[in-house]
């Protein structure tokens, strides 16, 4: 790594969701010049959404590629640097910092601000993917305004599983919960909670076979793997809520982490345990997970590193 081959940037922000464009408009509105890695997946989660209706400002809602394009836009607008390319090894083990992207081209930087994300984790049915945003969907509190009246199903055994379905309860006509043991991994209060609504059906020892429709949901196939027995189930939304995976594997070693990978920040504040390194948006929030919260700590992130920066005298 020598030093004649690295890019020397003021702060560099990883990840291109709501967090990422939001600390980058802060960010360059403050002279900070930073520049922006957008990743794999330009514009984030929000790219596989459809129809966006509880983002603030849009009364018509809107769809949620369009809306990151409209980040992305205002944060160029506002002098950000934003760059296609992924992250894909750090090295925070002296100032300034270095991140490379794409396996080739090294990056230092006096401040880092990670907005990585995370990812849904999905079942991994064919048809899952072909209806993603057609009914398909891994956010109950994002998309299920549009079943209201409806029937949906959801698959998961965990406390967010349970707390989506008891969300969904209030605007579905039925809730049909496939948990493929026989019992729930969720805490006891939350089980009595789903079990006590009348409008939840759970189906024990079932598996997901298939999700049915042509141009959107209508059904879900189900099989008992006690029984044998299978079943088609009739409804118009189809939820995922068996986890996500929060994407921070290149920095493990680096900064402190919970048991699945969720980076640890001071509370109150977007501060890792490395100083000048910060982390916003769904990589560190594995509570809330909406655009809102994440273009929020998006914000914090940009003032916490012009803090930081300031006190060190760089800013």
């Amino acid at each position: 790594m020598a030093n004649e081959e690295i890019e020397k940037v003021h702060v560099l922000i990883i990840g291109s969701g709501p967090a990422g464009y939001t600390a980058a408009i802060y960010a360059a509105r403050a002279n900070m010049k930073p520049v922006l890695y957008q990743g794999i997946q330009p514009g984030g989660q929000l790219t596989i959404t459809t129809e966006v209706e509880n983002y603030p400002g849009y009364p018509d809602g809107i769809q949620g590629p369009e809306m990151m394009v409209h980040f992305e836009k205002q944060a160029a607008r506002m002098g950000a640097d934003i760059r296609y390319g992924l992250a894909t090894q750090v090295d925070f083990s002296q100032q300034p910092y270095k991140v490379q992207i794409d396996e080739e081209k090294w990056i230092a930087a006096d401040s880092i601000i990670i907005c990585t994300g995370a990812s849904a984790k999905w079942l991994g049915l064919p048809s899952e993917e072909r209806l993603n945003g057609f009914g398909v969907s891994a956010c109950a509190v994002c998309d299920g305004f549009f079943f209201k009246g409806k029937e949906v199903a959801i698959v998961g055994a965990g406390d967010t599983a349970a707390e989506e379905a008891l969300y969904l309860s209030k605007l579905c006509t039925t809730v049909h919960m496939l948990v493929r043991r026989d019992q729930m991994r969720a805490s006891k209060v939350m089980q009595d909670r789903v079990l006590a609504t009348p409008n939840i059906k759970v189906y024990w020892n079932t598996d997901t076979e298939e999700v049915l429709g042509e141009s959107r949901v209508e059904a879900v196939k189900i099989r008992n793997h006690q029984t044998g027995e299978t079943a088609e189930i009739p409804v118009s939304g189809f939820f995922v809520a068996i986890g996500h995976q929060p994407n921070s594997g290149i920095f493990k070693g680096w900064l402190d982490m919970d048991e699945t990978g969720y980076l640890l920040t001071t509370p109150g504040t977007t501060r890792t345990n490395i100083e000048g390194v910060f982390a916003a948006g769904d990589v560190q929030d594995k509570n809330y997970r909406q655009a809102v919260t994440a273009a929020g700590s998006g914000c914090m992130a940009a003032l916490d590193a012009e803090r930081y920066l300031t006190a060190k005298g760089l800013n």
